[in-house]
């Protein structure tokens, strides 16, 4: 008996000392281009749902164009705000000049409508997920600011105070003044515990896995290394390892733990994991995350984890900043293949402003083959007419082009869903 629990001590000190050690394990940085690319597809819904909030937050959702150019720089738009604007017309209606406004398009505001409609519909989700992070936190409470900063992400409306808290009071209970605008020093609590909630994809999987063959497998990560990304034999023996330990649920109470336990670190896996897991794309740029910290119980350097663990995560750095990917979500042509349902807001805004762009382009051809017999005609007519109306079309061509569509440069604060 001595002898067994020797053994059992000597193991679990190895196992501490592994990860004290694993902070100084190389593991590389590999590129996946399938998710690069599905970060990137993503750009003109970033850039376009910016520009359209600077309006819909404006008084009465007007906004004169030239106070809106000249924020440009603020929503990091590569091209002027009339350029964009003439591509994708269907967000946005600017009346005539001399102080032309600019206003929801009956697109938009239809848009707008939907969107309520869906929101309303998927409520019980929406509190659920609101409810789980509350429930993540070890003071069972978050402020409010940080949940606005993050709202988009994980699909909540934007007047979620309005719209959504009330309906749940057995839920949820705010506390101070929000204010406004969410900025005030106000926290959003748990009203009561949810045993139905408190369970992680993780382990809701592991239950529908036991529904269908009869026994429970334990609860454990997917891990999904990209084809040619190979580990060290080192890290290749420690990640073995450490997928041995329990899982250790992200609603468990950790109280006490040690934080250079394996434990730990399984914890910090299944946090990070479950909120990626509660986002609607299931991904988020790391700053964001970065604000939940405290609450979370994550230490400053818990990105690390991410590379620590490259079967389970990616770090892209595509637009200036990191954005943690959960891979299990994703297949291996970067298609998000775990759908959200609040996905459809996105895929709605997306299909406004490709008719639109579709739009924008039938005009611009027909203009072209305008210019072109006008071109023809001018030519019989003589050669200073010609130069003229050329001079006219490139000069034309030159305002609408501005300059390249250099979106890798634009995002640094993640998604801004509508």
């Amino acid at each position: 008996m001595l002898l067994r629990a020797a053994a059992a001590a000597a193991y679990r000190l190895l196992l501490i000392n592994t990860v004290r050690r694993i902070a100084s394990l190389k593991v590389p940085w590999r590129r996946d281009e399938a998710l690069d690319a599905s970060i990137n597809r993503d750009r003109r819904f970033r850039l376009a749902s910016r520009l359209v909030r600077e309006v819909l937050l404006s008084p009465g959702r007007r906004l004169l164009l030239r106070y809106l150019a000249k924020r440009r720089e603020r929503i990091r738009l590569p091209v002027h705000v009339q350029t964009f604007l003439r591509r994708y017309p269907t967000l946005l209606s600017v009346s005539p000049p001399p102080d032309p406004v600019a206003s929801p398009s009956p697109q938009l505001l239809s848009f707008l409508e939907s969107a309520s409609r869906l929101q309303a519909t998927h409520s019980p989700l929406l509190a659920s997920r609101l409810a789980k992070l509350l429930m993540i936190s070890s003071t069972r409470a978050l402020p409010v600011a940080k949940i606005a900063a993050a709202k988009r992400d994980f699909g909540l409306p934007d007047d979620f105070l309005v719209s959504l808290v009330p309906r749940y009071p057995d839920l949820f209970r705010i506390v101070g003044d929000p204010g406004p605008d969410a900025s005030g020093n106000a926290f959003l609590e748990l009203a009561s515990w949810d045993d139905r909630l408190a369970k992680s994809v993780i382990e809701l999987r592991a239950d529908r896995e036991a529904d269908v063959v009869g026994i429970r497998p334990r609860p454990n990560f997917t891990v999904k290394l990209p084809k040619g990304f190979y580990l060290k034999k080192e890290m290749r023996d420690w990640v073995r390892d450490w997928l041995e330990l329990p899982y250790v649920s992200p609603y468990a109470d950790t109280f006490g733990l040690n934080p250079a336990s394996p434990e730990a670190e399984k914890r910090l896996i299944g946090v990070l994991h479950e909120v990626l897991s509660l986002s609607v794309e299931r991904r988020m740029a790391v700053p964001i995350i970065g604000k939940f910290c405290e609450e979370f119980k994550l230490s400053n350097a818990f990105s690390n984890a991410f590379t620590r663990h490259p079967g389970i995560f990616y770090v892209s750095l595509k637009g200036g900043i990191k954005t943690v990917v959960l891979r299990e979500a994703y297949d291996e042509n970067g298609v998000l293949v775990d759908r959200d349902p609040m996905i459809e807001l996105k895929e709605r805004f997306m299909t406004i402003m490709d008719e639109g762009h579709r739009k924008y382009l039938e005009d611009l051809r027909r203009k072209n083959e305008m210019l072109q017999k006008e071109r023809e005609s001018a030519t019989r007519k003589g050669t200073n007419v010609a130069k003229n109306i050329e001079e006219e079309s490139i000069e034309e061509s030159e305002e609408d082009e501005d300059k390249e569509y250099d979106f890798a440069q634009v995002d640094s604060e993640g998604r801004e869903l509508l």
